[in-house]
């Protein structure tokens, strides 16, 4: 029986971000396999956190930078361990390779923090030139080649610490087939240390209500991932105004987890705004809106609430950073819009047309079974760690530039940590 050792940077929470969700469904395949499957994680325990008891998981609390860890993984003796950040892997990997170097080293990426990170200093940019709060939140989405990318992402330390933990890593599994052409392409690196994998934790059928009885607007996101609350910012500024001129009764629902003093100002009934905050089933408030609005002008990865959106029928305006390694060359469930007149226009007809919403529901079974089929991605996945715990020696030898980094870089990264918990020892 394989032994599987994931290091969480906190605990998953599939209720409130999509990083959760698809946290929860990797160890759902794991334990499909019959595999002993153990969460770490030195973050404190979370309001909403998985029961992963219920999955038949231990969990263990562990501490950074102390020794006691090295010892932990020694007796465990995992076959693949998975770090589900790659600053996680930082602080970590150097240990496992230390303590137990058969082990597998998995990076999970859920999506590219480097490249969420340059949009997001594109975008800031663009608003720095505007005069007033105004015009800033009158900027529209990002839209950046990838060679532009690449500029804005080369030299920042982000991007330099995430490729270099993706080097050191036997195997990193990818969300989003465009980020995995931006890490080859632009930076070179191998295929061999890449893995499509863009598992989602996708809600079963719910109950289908019809277009006459759906009613409002409906945008959800985790209030702590910054693109969700620039999302929130864009519809309250600039698209929400905009739609409401169309449709002065319409009723727009903000959800989301954690959301901050900042955030619930924003609510006003008068408007049609309402920032509703947490809600403990999202999938049954997405299965009786109308539409999901999702203006994300940064961002990378797989857009759970969108994913979501599909499941329960529910058509969907975003924008091409929102549909990024999802569409492919399916019809989007909705309309997808990068400029602000476009995306209202684009929501008022889904909300106010039946015949435009159906067609616009129907593409949605077709593009979840092409992207996020589960049987055939869970089985993708698996044959892919075997092959490489059966070949993990030779993989490694090729991987030169990864065992280059692990010598140099953890190095600085381990003599730290040690000196920390040396100091922490002294009391």
């Amino acid at each position: 029986m394989r032994k599987v050792l994931v290091i969480g940077y906190v605990w998953p929470e599939p209720r409130s971000s999509a990083a959760g969700s698809r946290m929860l469904e990797l160890l759902g395949v794991f334990r499909s396999q019959g595999w002993q499957v153990t969460f770490a994680s030195a973050a404190a325990l979370s309001t909403h956190r998985a029961d992963l008891a219920e999955l038949d998981i231990e969990e263990v609390a562990v501490a950074l930078n102390c020794d006691s860890f090295d010892g932990y993984v020694a007796a465990l003796q995992p076959d693949l361990v998975l770090f589900d950040r790659f600053f996680t892997e930082e602080q970590f990997g150097w240990r496992v390779e230390r303590a137990w170097p058969a082990a597998l080293r998995v990076l999970d990426t859920s999506d590219l923090h480097c490249l969420r990170d340059a949009r997001h200093g594109l975008l800031k940019a663009r608003q720095q030139a505007c005069a007033n709060e105004t015009q800033r939140q009158q900027v529209g989405p990002v839209q950046a080649s990838a060679q532009q990318l690449y500029a804005a992402m080369a030299t920042s330390d982000m991007a330099q610490r995430e490729v270099a933990s993706i080097y050191r890593s036997d195997l990193t599994l990818m969300i989003s087939a465009f980020e995995m052409q931006l890490l080859q392409a632009q930076f070179g690196v191998p295929a061999s240390l890449l893995h499509d994998c863009a598992l989602m934790l996708i809600p079963p059928a719910l109950v289908d209500l019809p277009f006459a009885e759906r009613a409002h607007f409906l945008s959800i996101g985790n209030f702590r991932h910054a693109p969700n609350w620039d999302a929130v910012l864009w519809l309250k500024h600039a698209l929400w105004p905009l739609i409401r001129a169309r449709l002065p009764q319409a009723q727009l629902h903000v959800y989301g987890a954690y959301p901050p003093p900042k955030a619930t100002a924003l609510h006003n009934p008068i408007q049609g705004f309402h920032v509703l905050g947490w809600v403990d089933d999202a999938h049954r408030v997405m299965a009786q809106a109308r539409v999901c609005l999702a203006p994300l002008r940064f961002g990378a990865g797989i857009k759970g609430k969108l994913a979501d959106a599909m499941a329960c029928g529910t058509p969907s305006v975003t924008t091409s950073i929102g549909s990024e390694g999802m569409q492919g060359e399916q019809p989007w469930p909705g309309h997808v819009c990068d400029d602000a007149q476009a995306f209202a226009e684009a929501a008022v007809q889904l909300h106010e047309d039946p015949a435009i919403w159906s067609q616009a529901r129907s593409h949605s079974a077709p593009l979840l079974q092409q992207r996020f089929d589960r049987p055939r991605l869970g089985a993708e996945l698996l044959t892919r760690l075997e092959q490489l715990l059966e070949t993990r020696e030779q993989h490694r030898q090729l991987n030169f530039v990864g065992a280059m980094l692990r010598h140099h870089q953890h190095k600085s990264t381990q003599y730290m940590s040690q000196w920390i918990a040396a100091k922490h020892a002294r009391g």
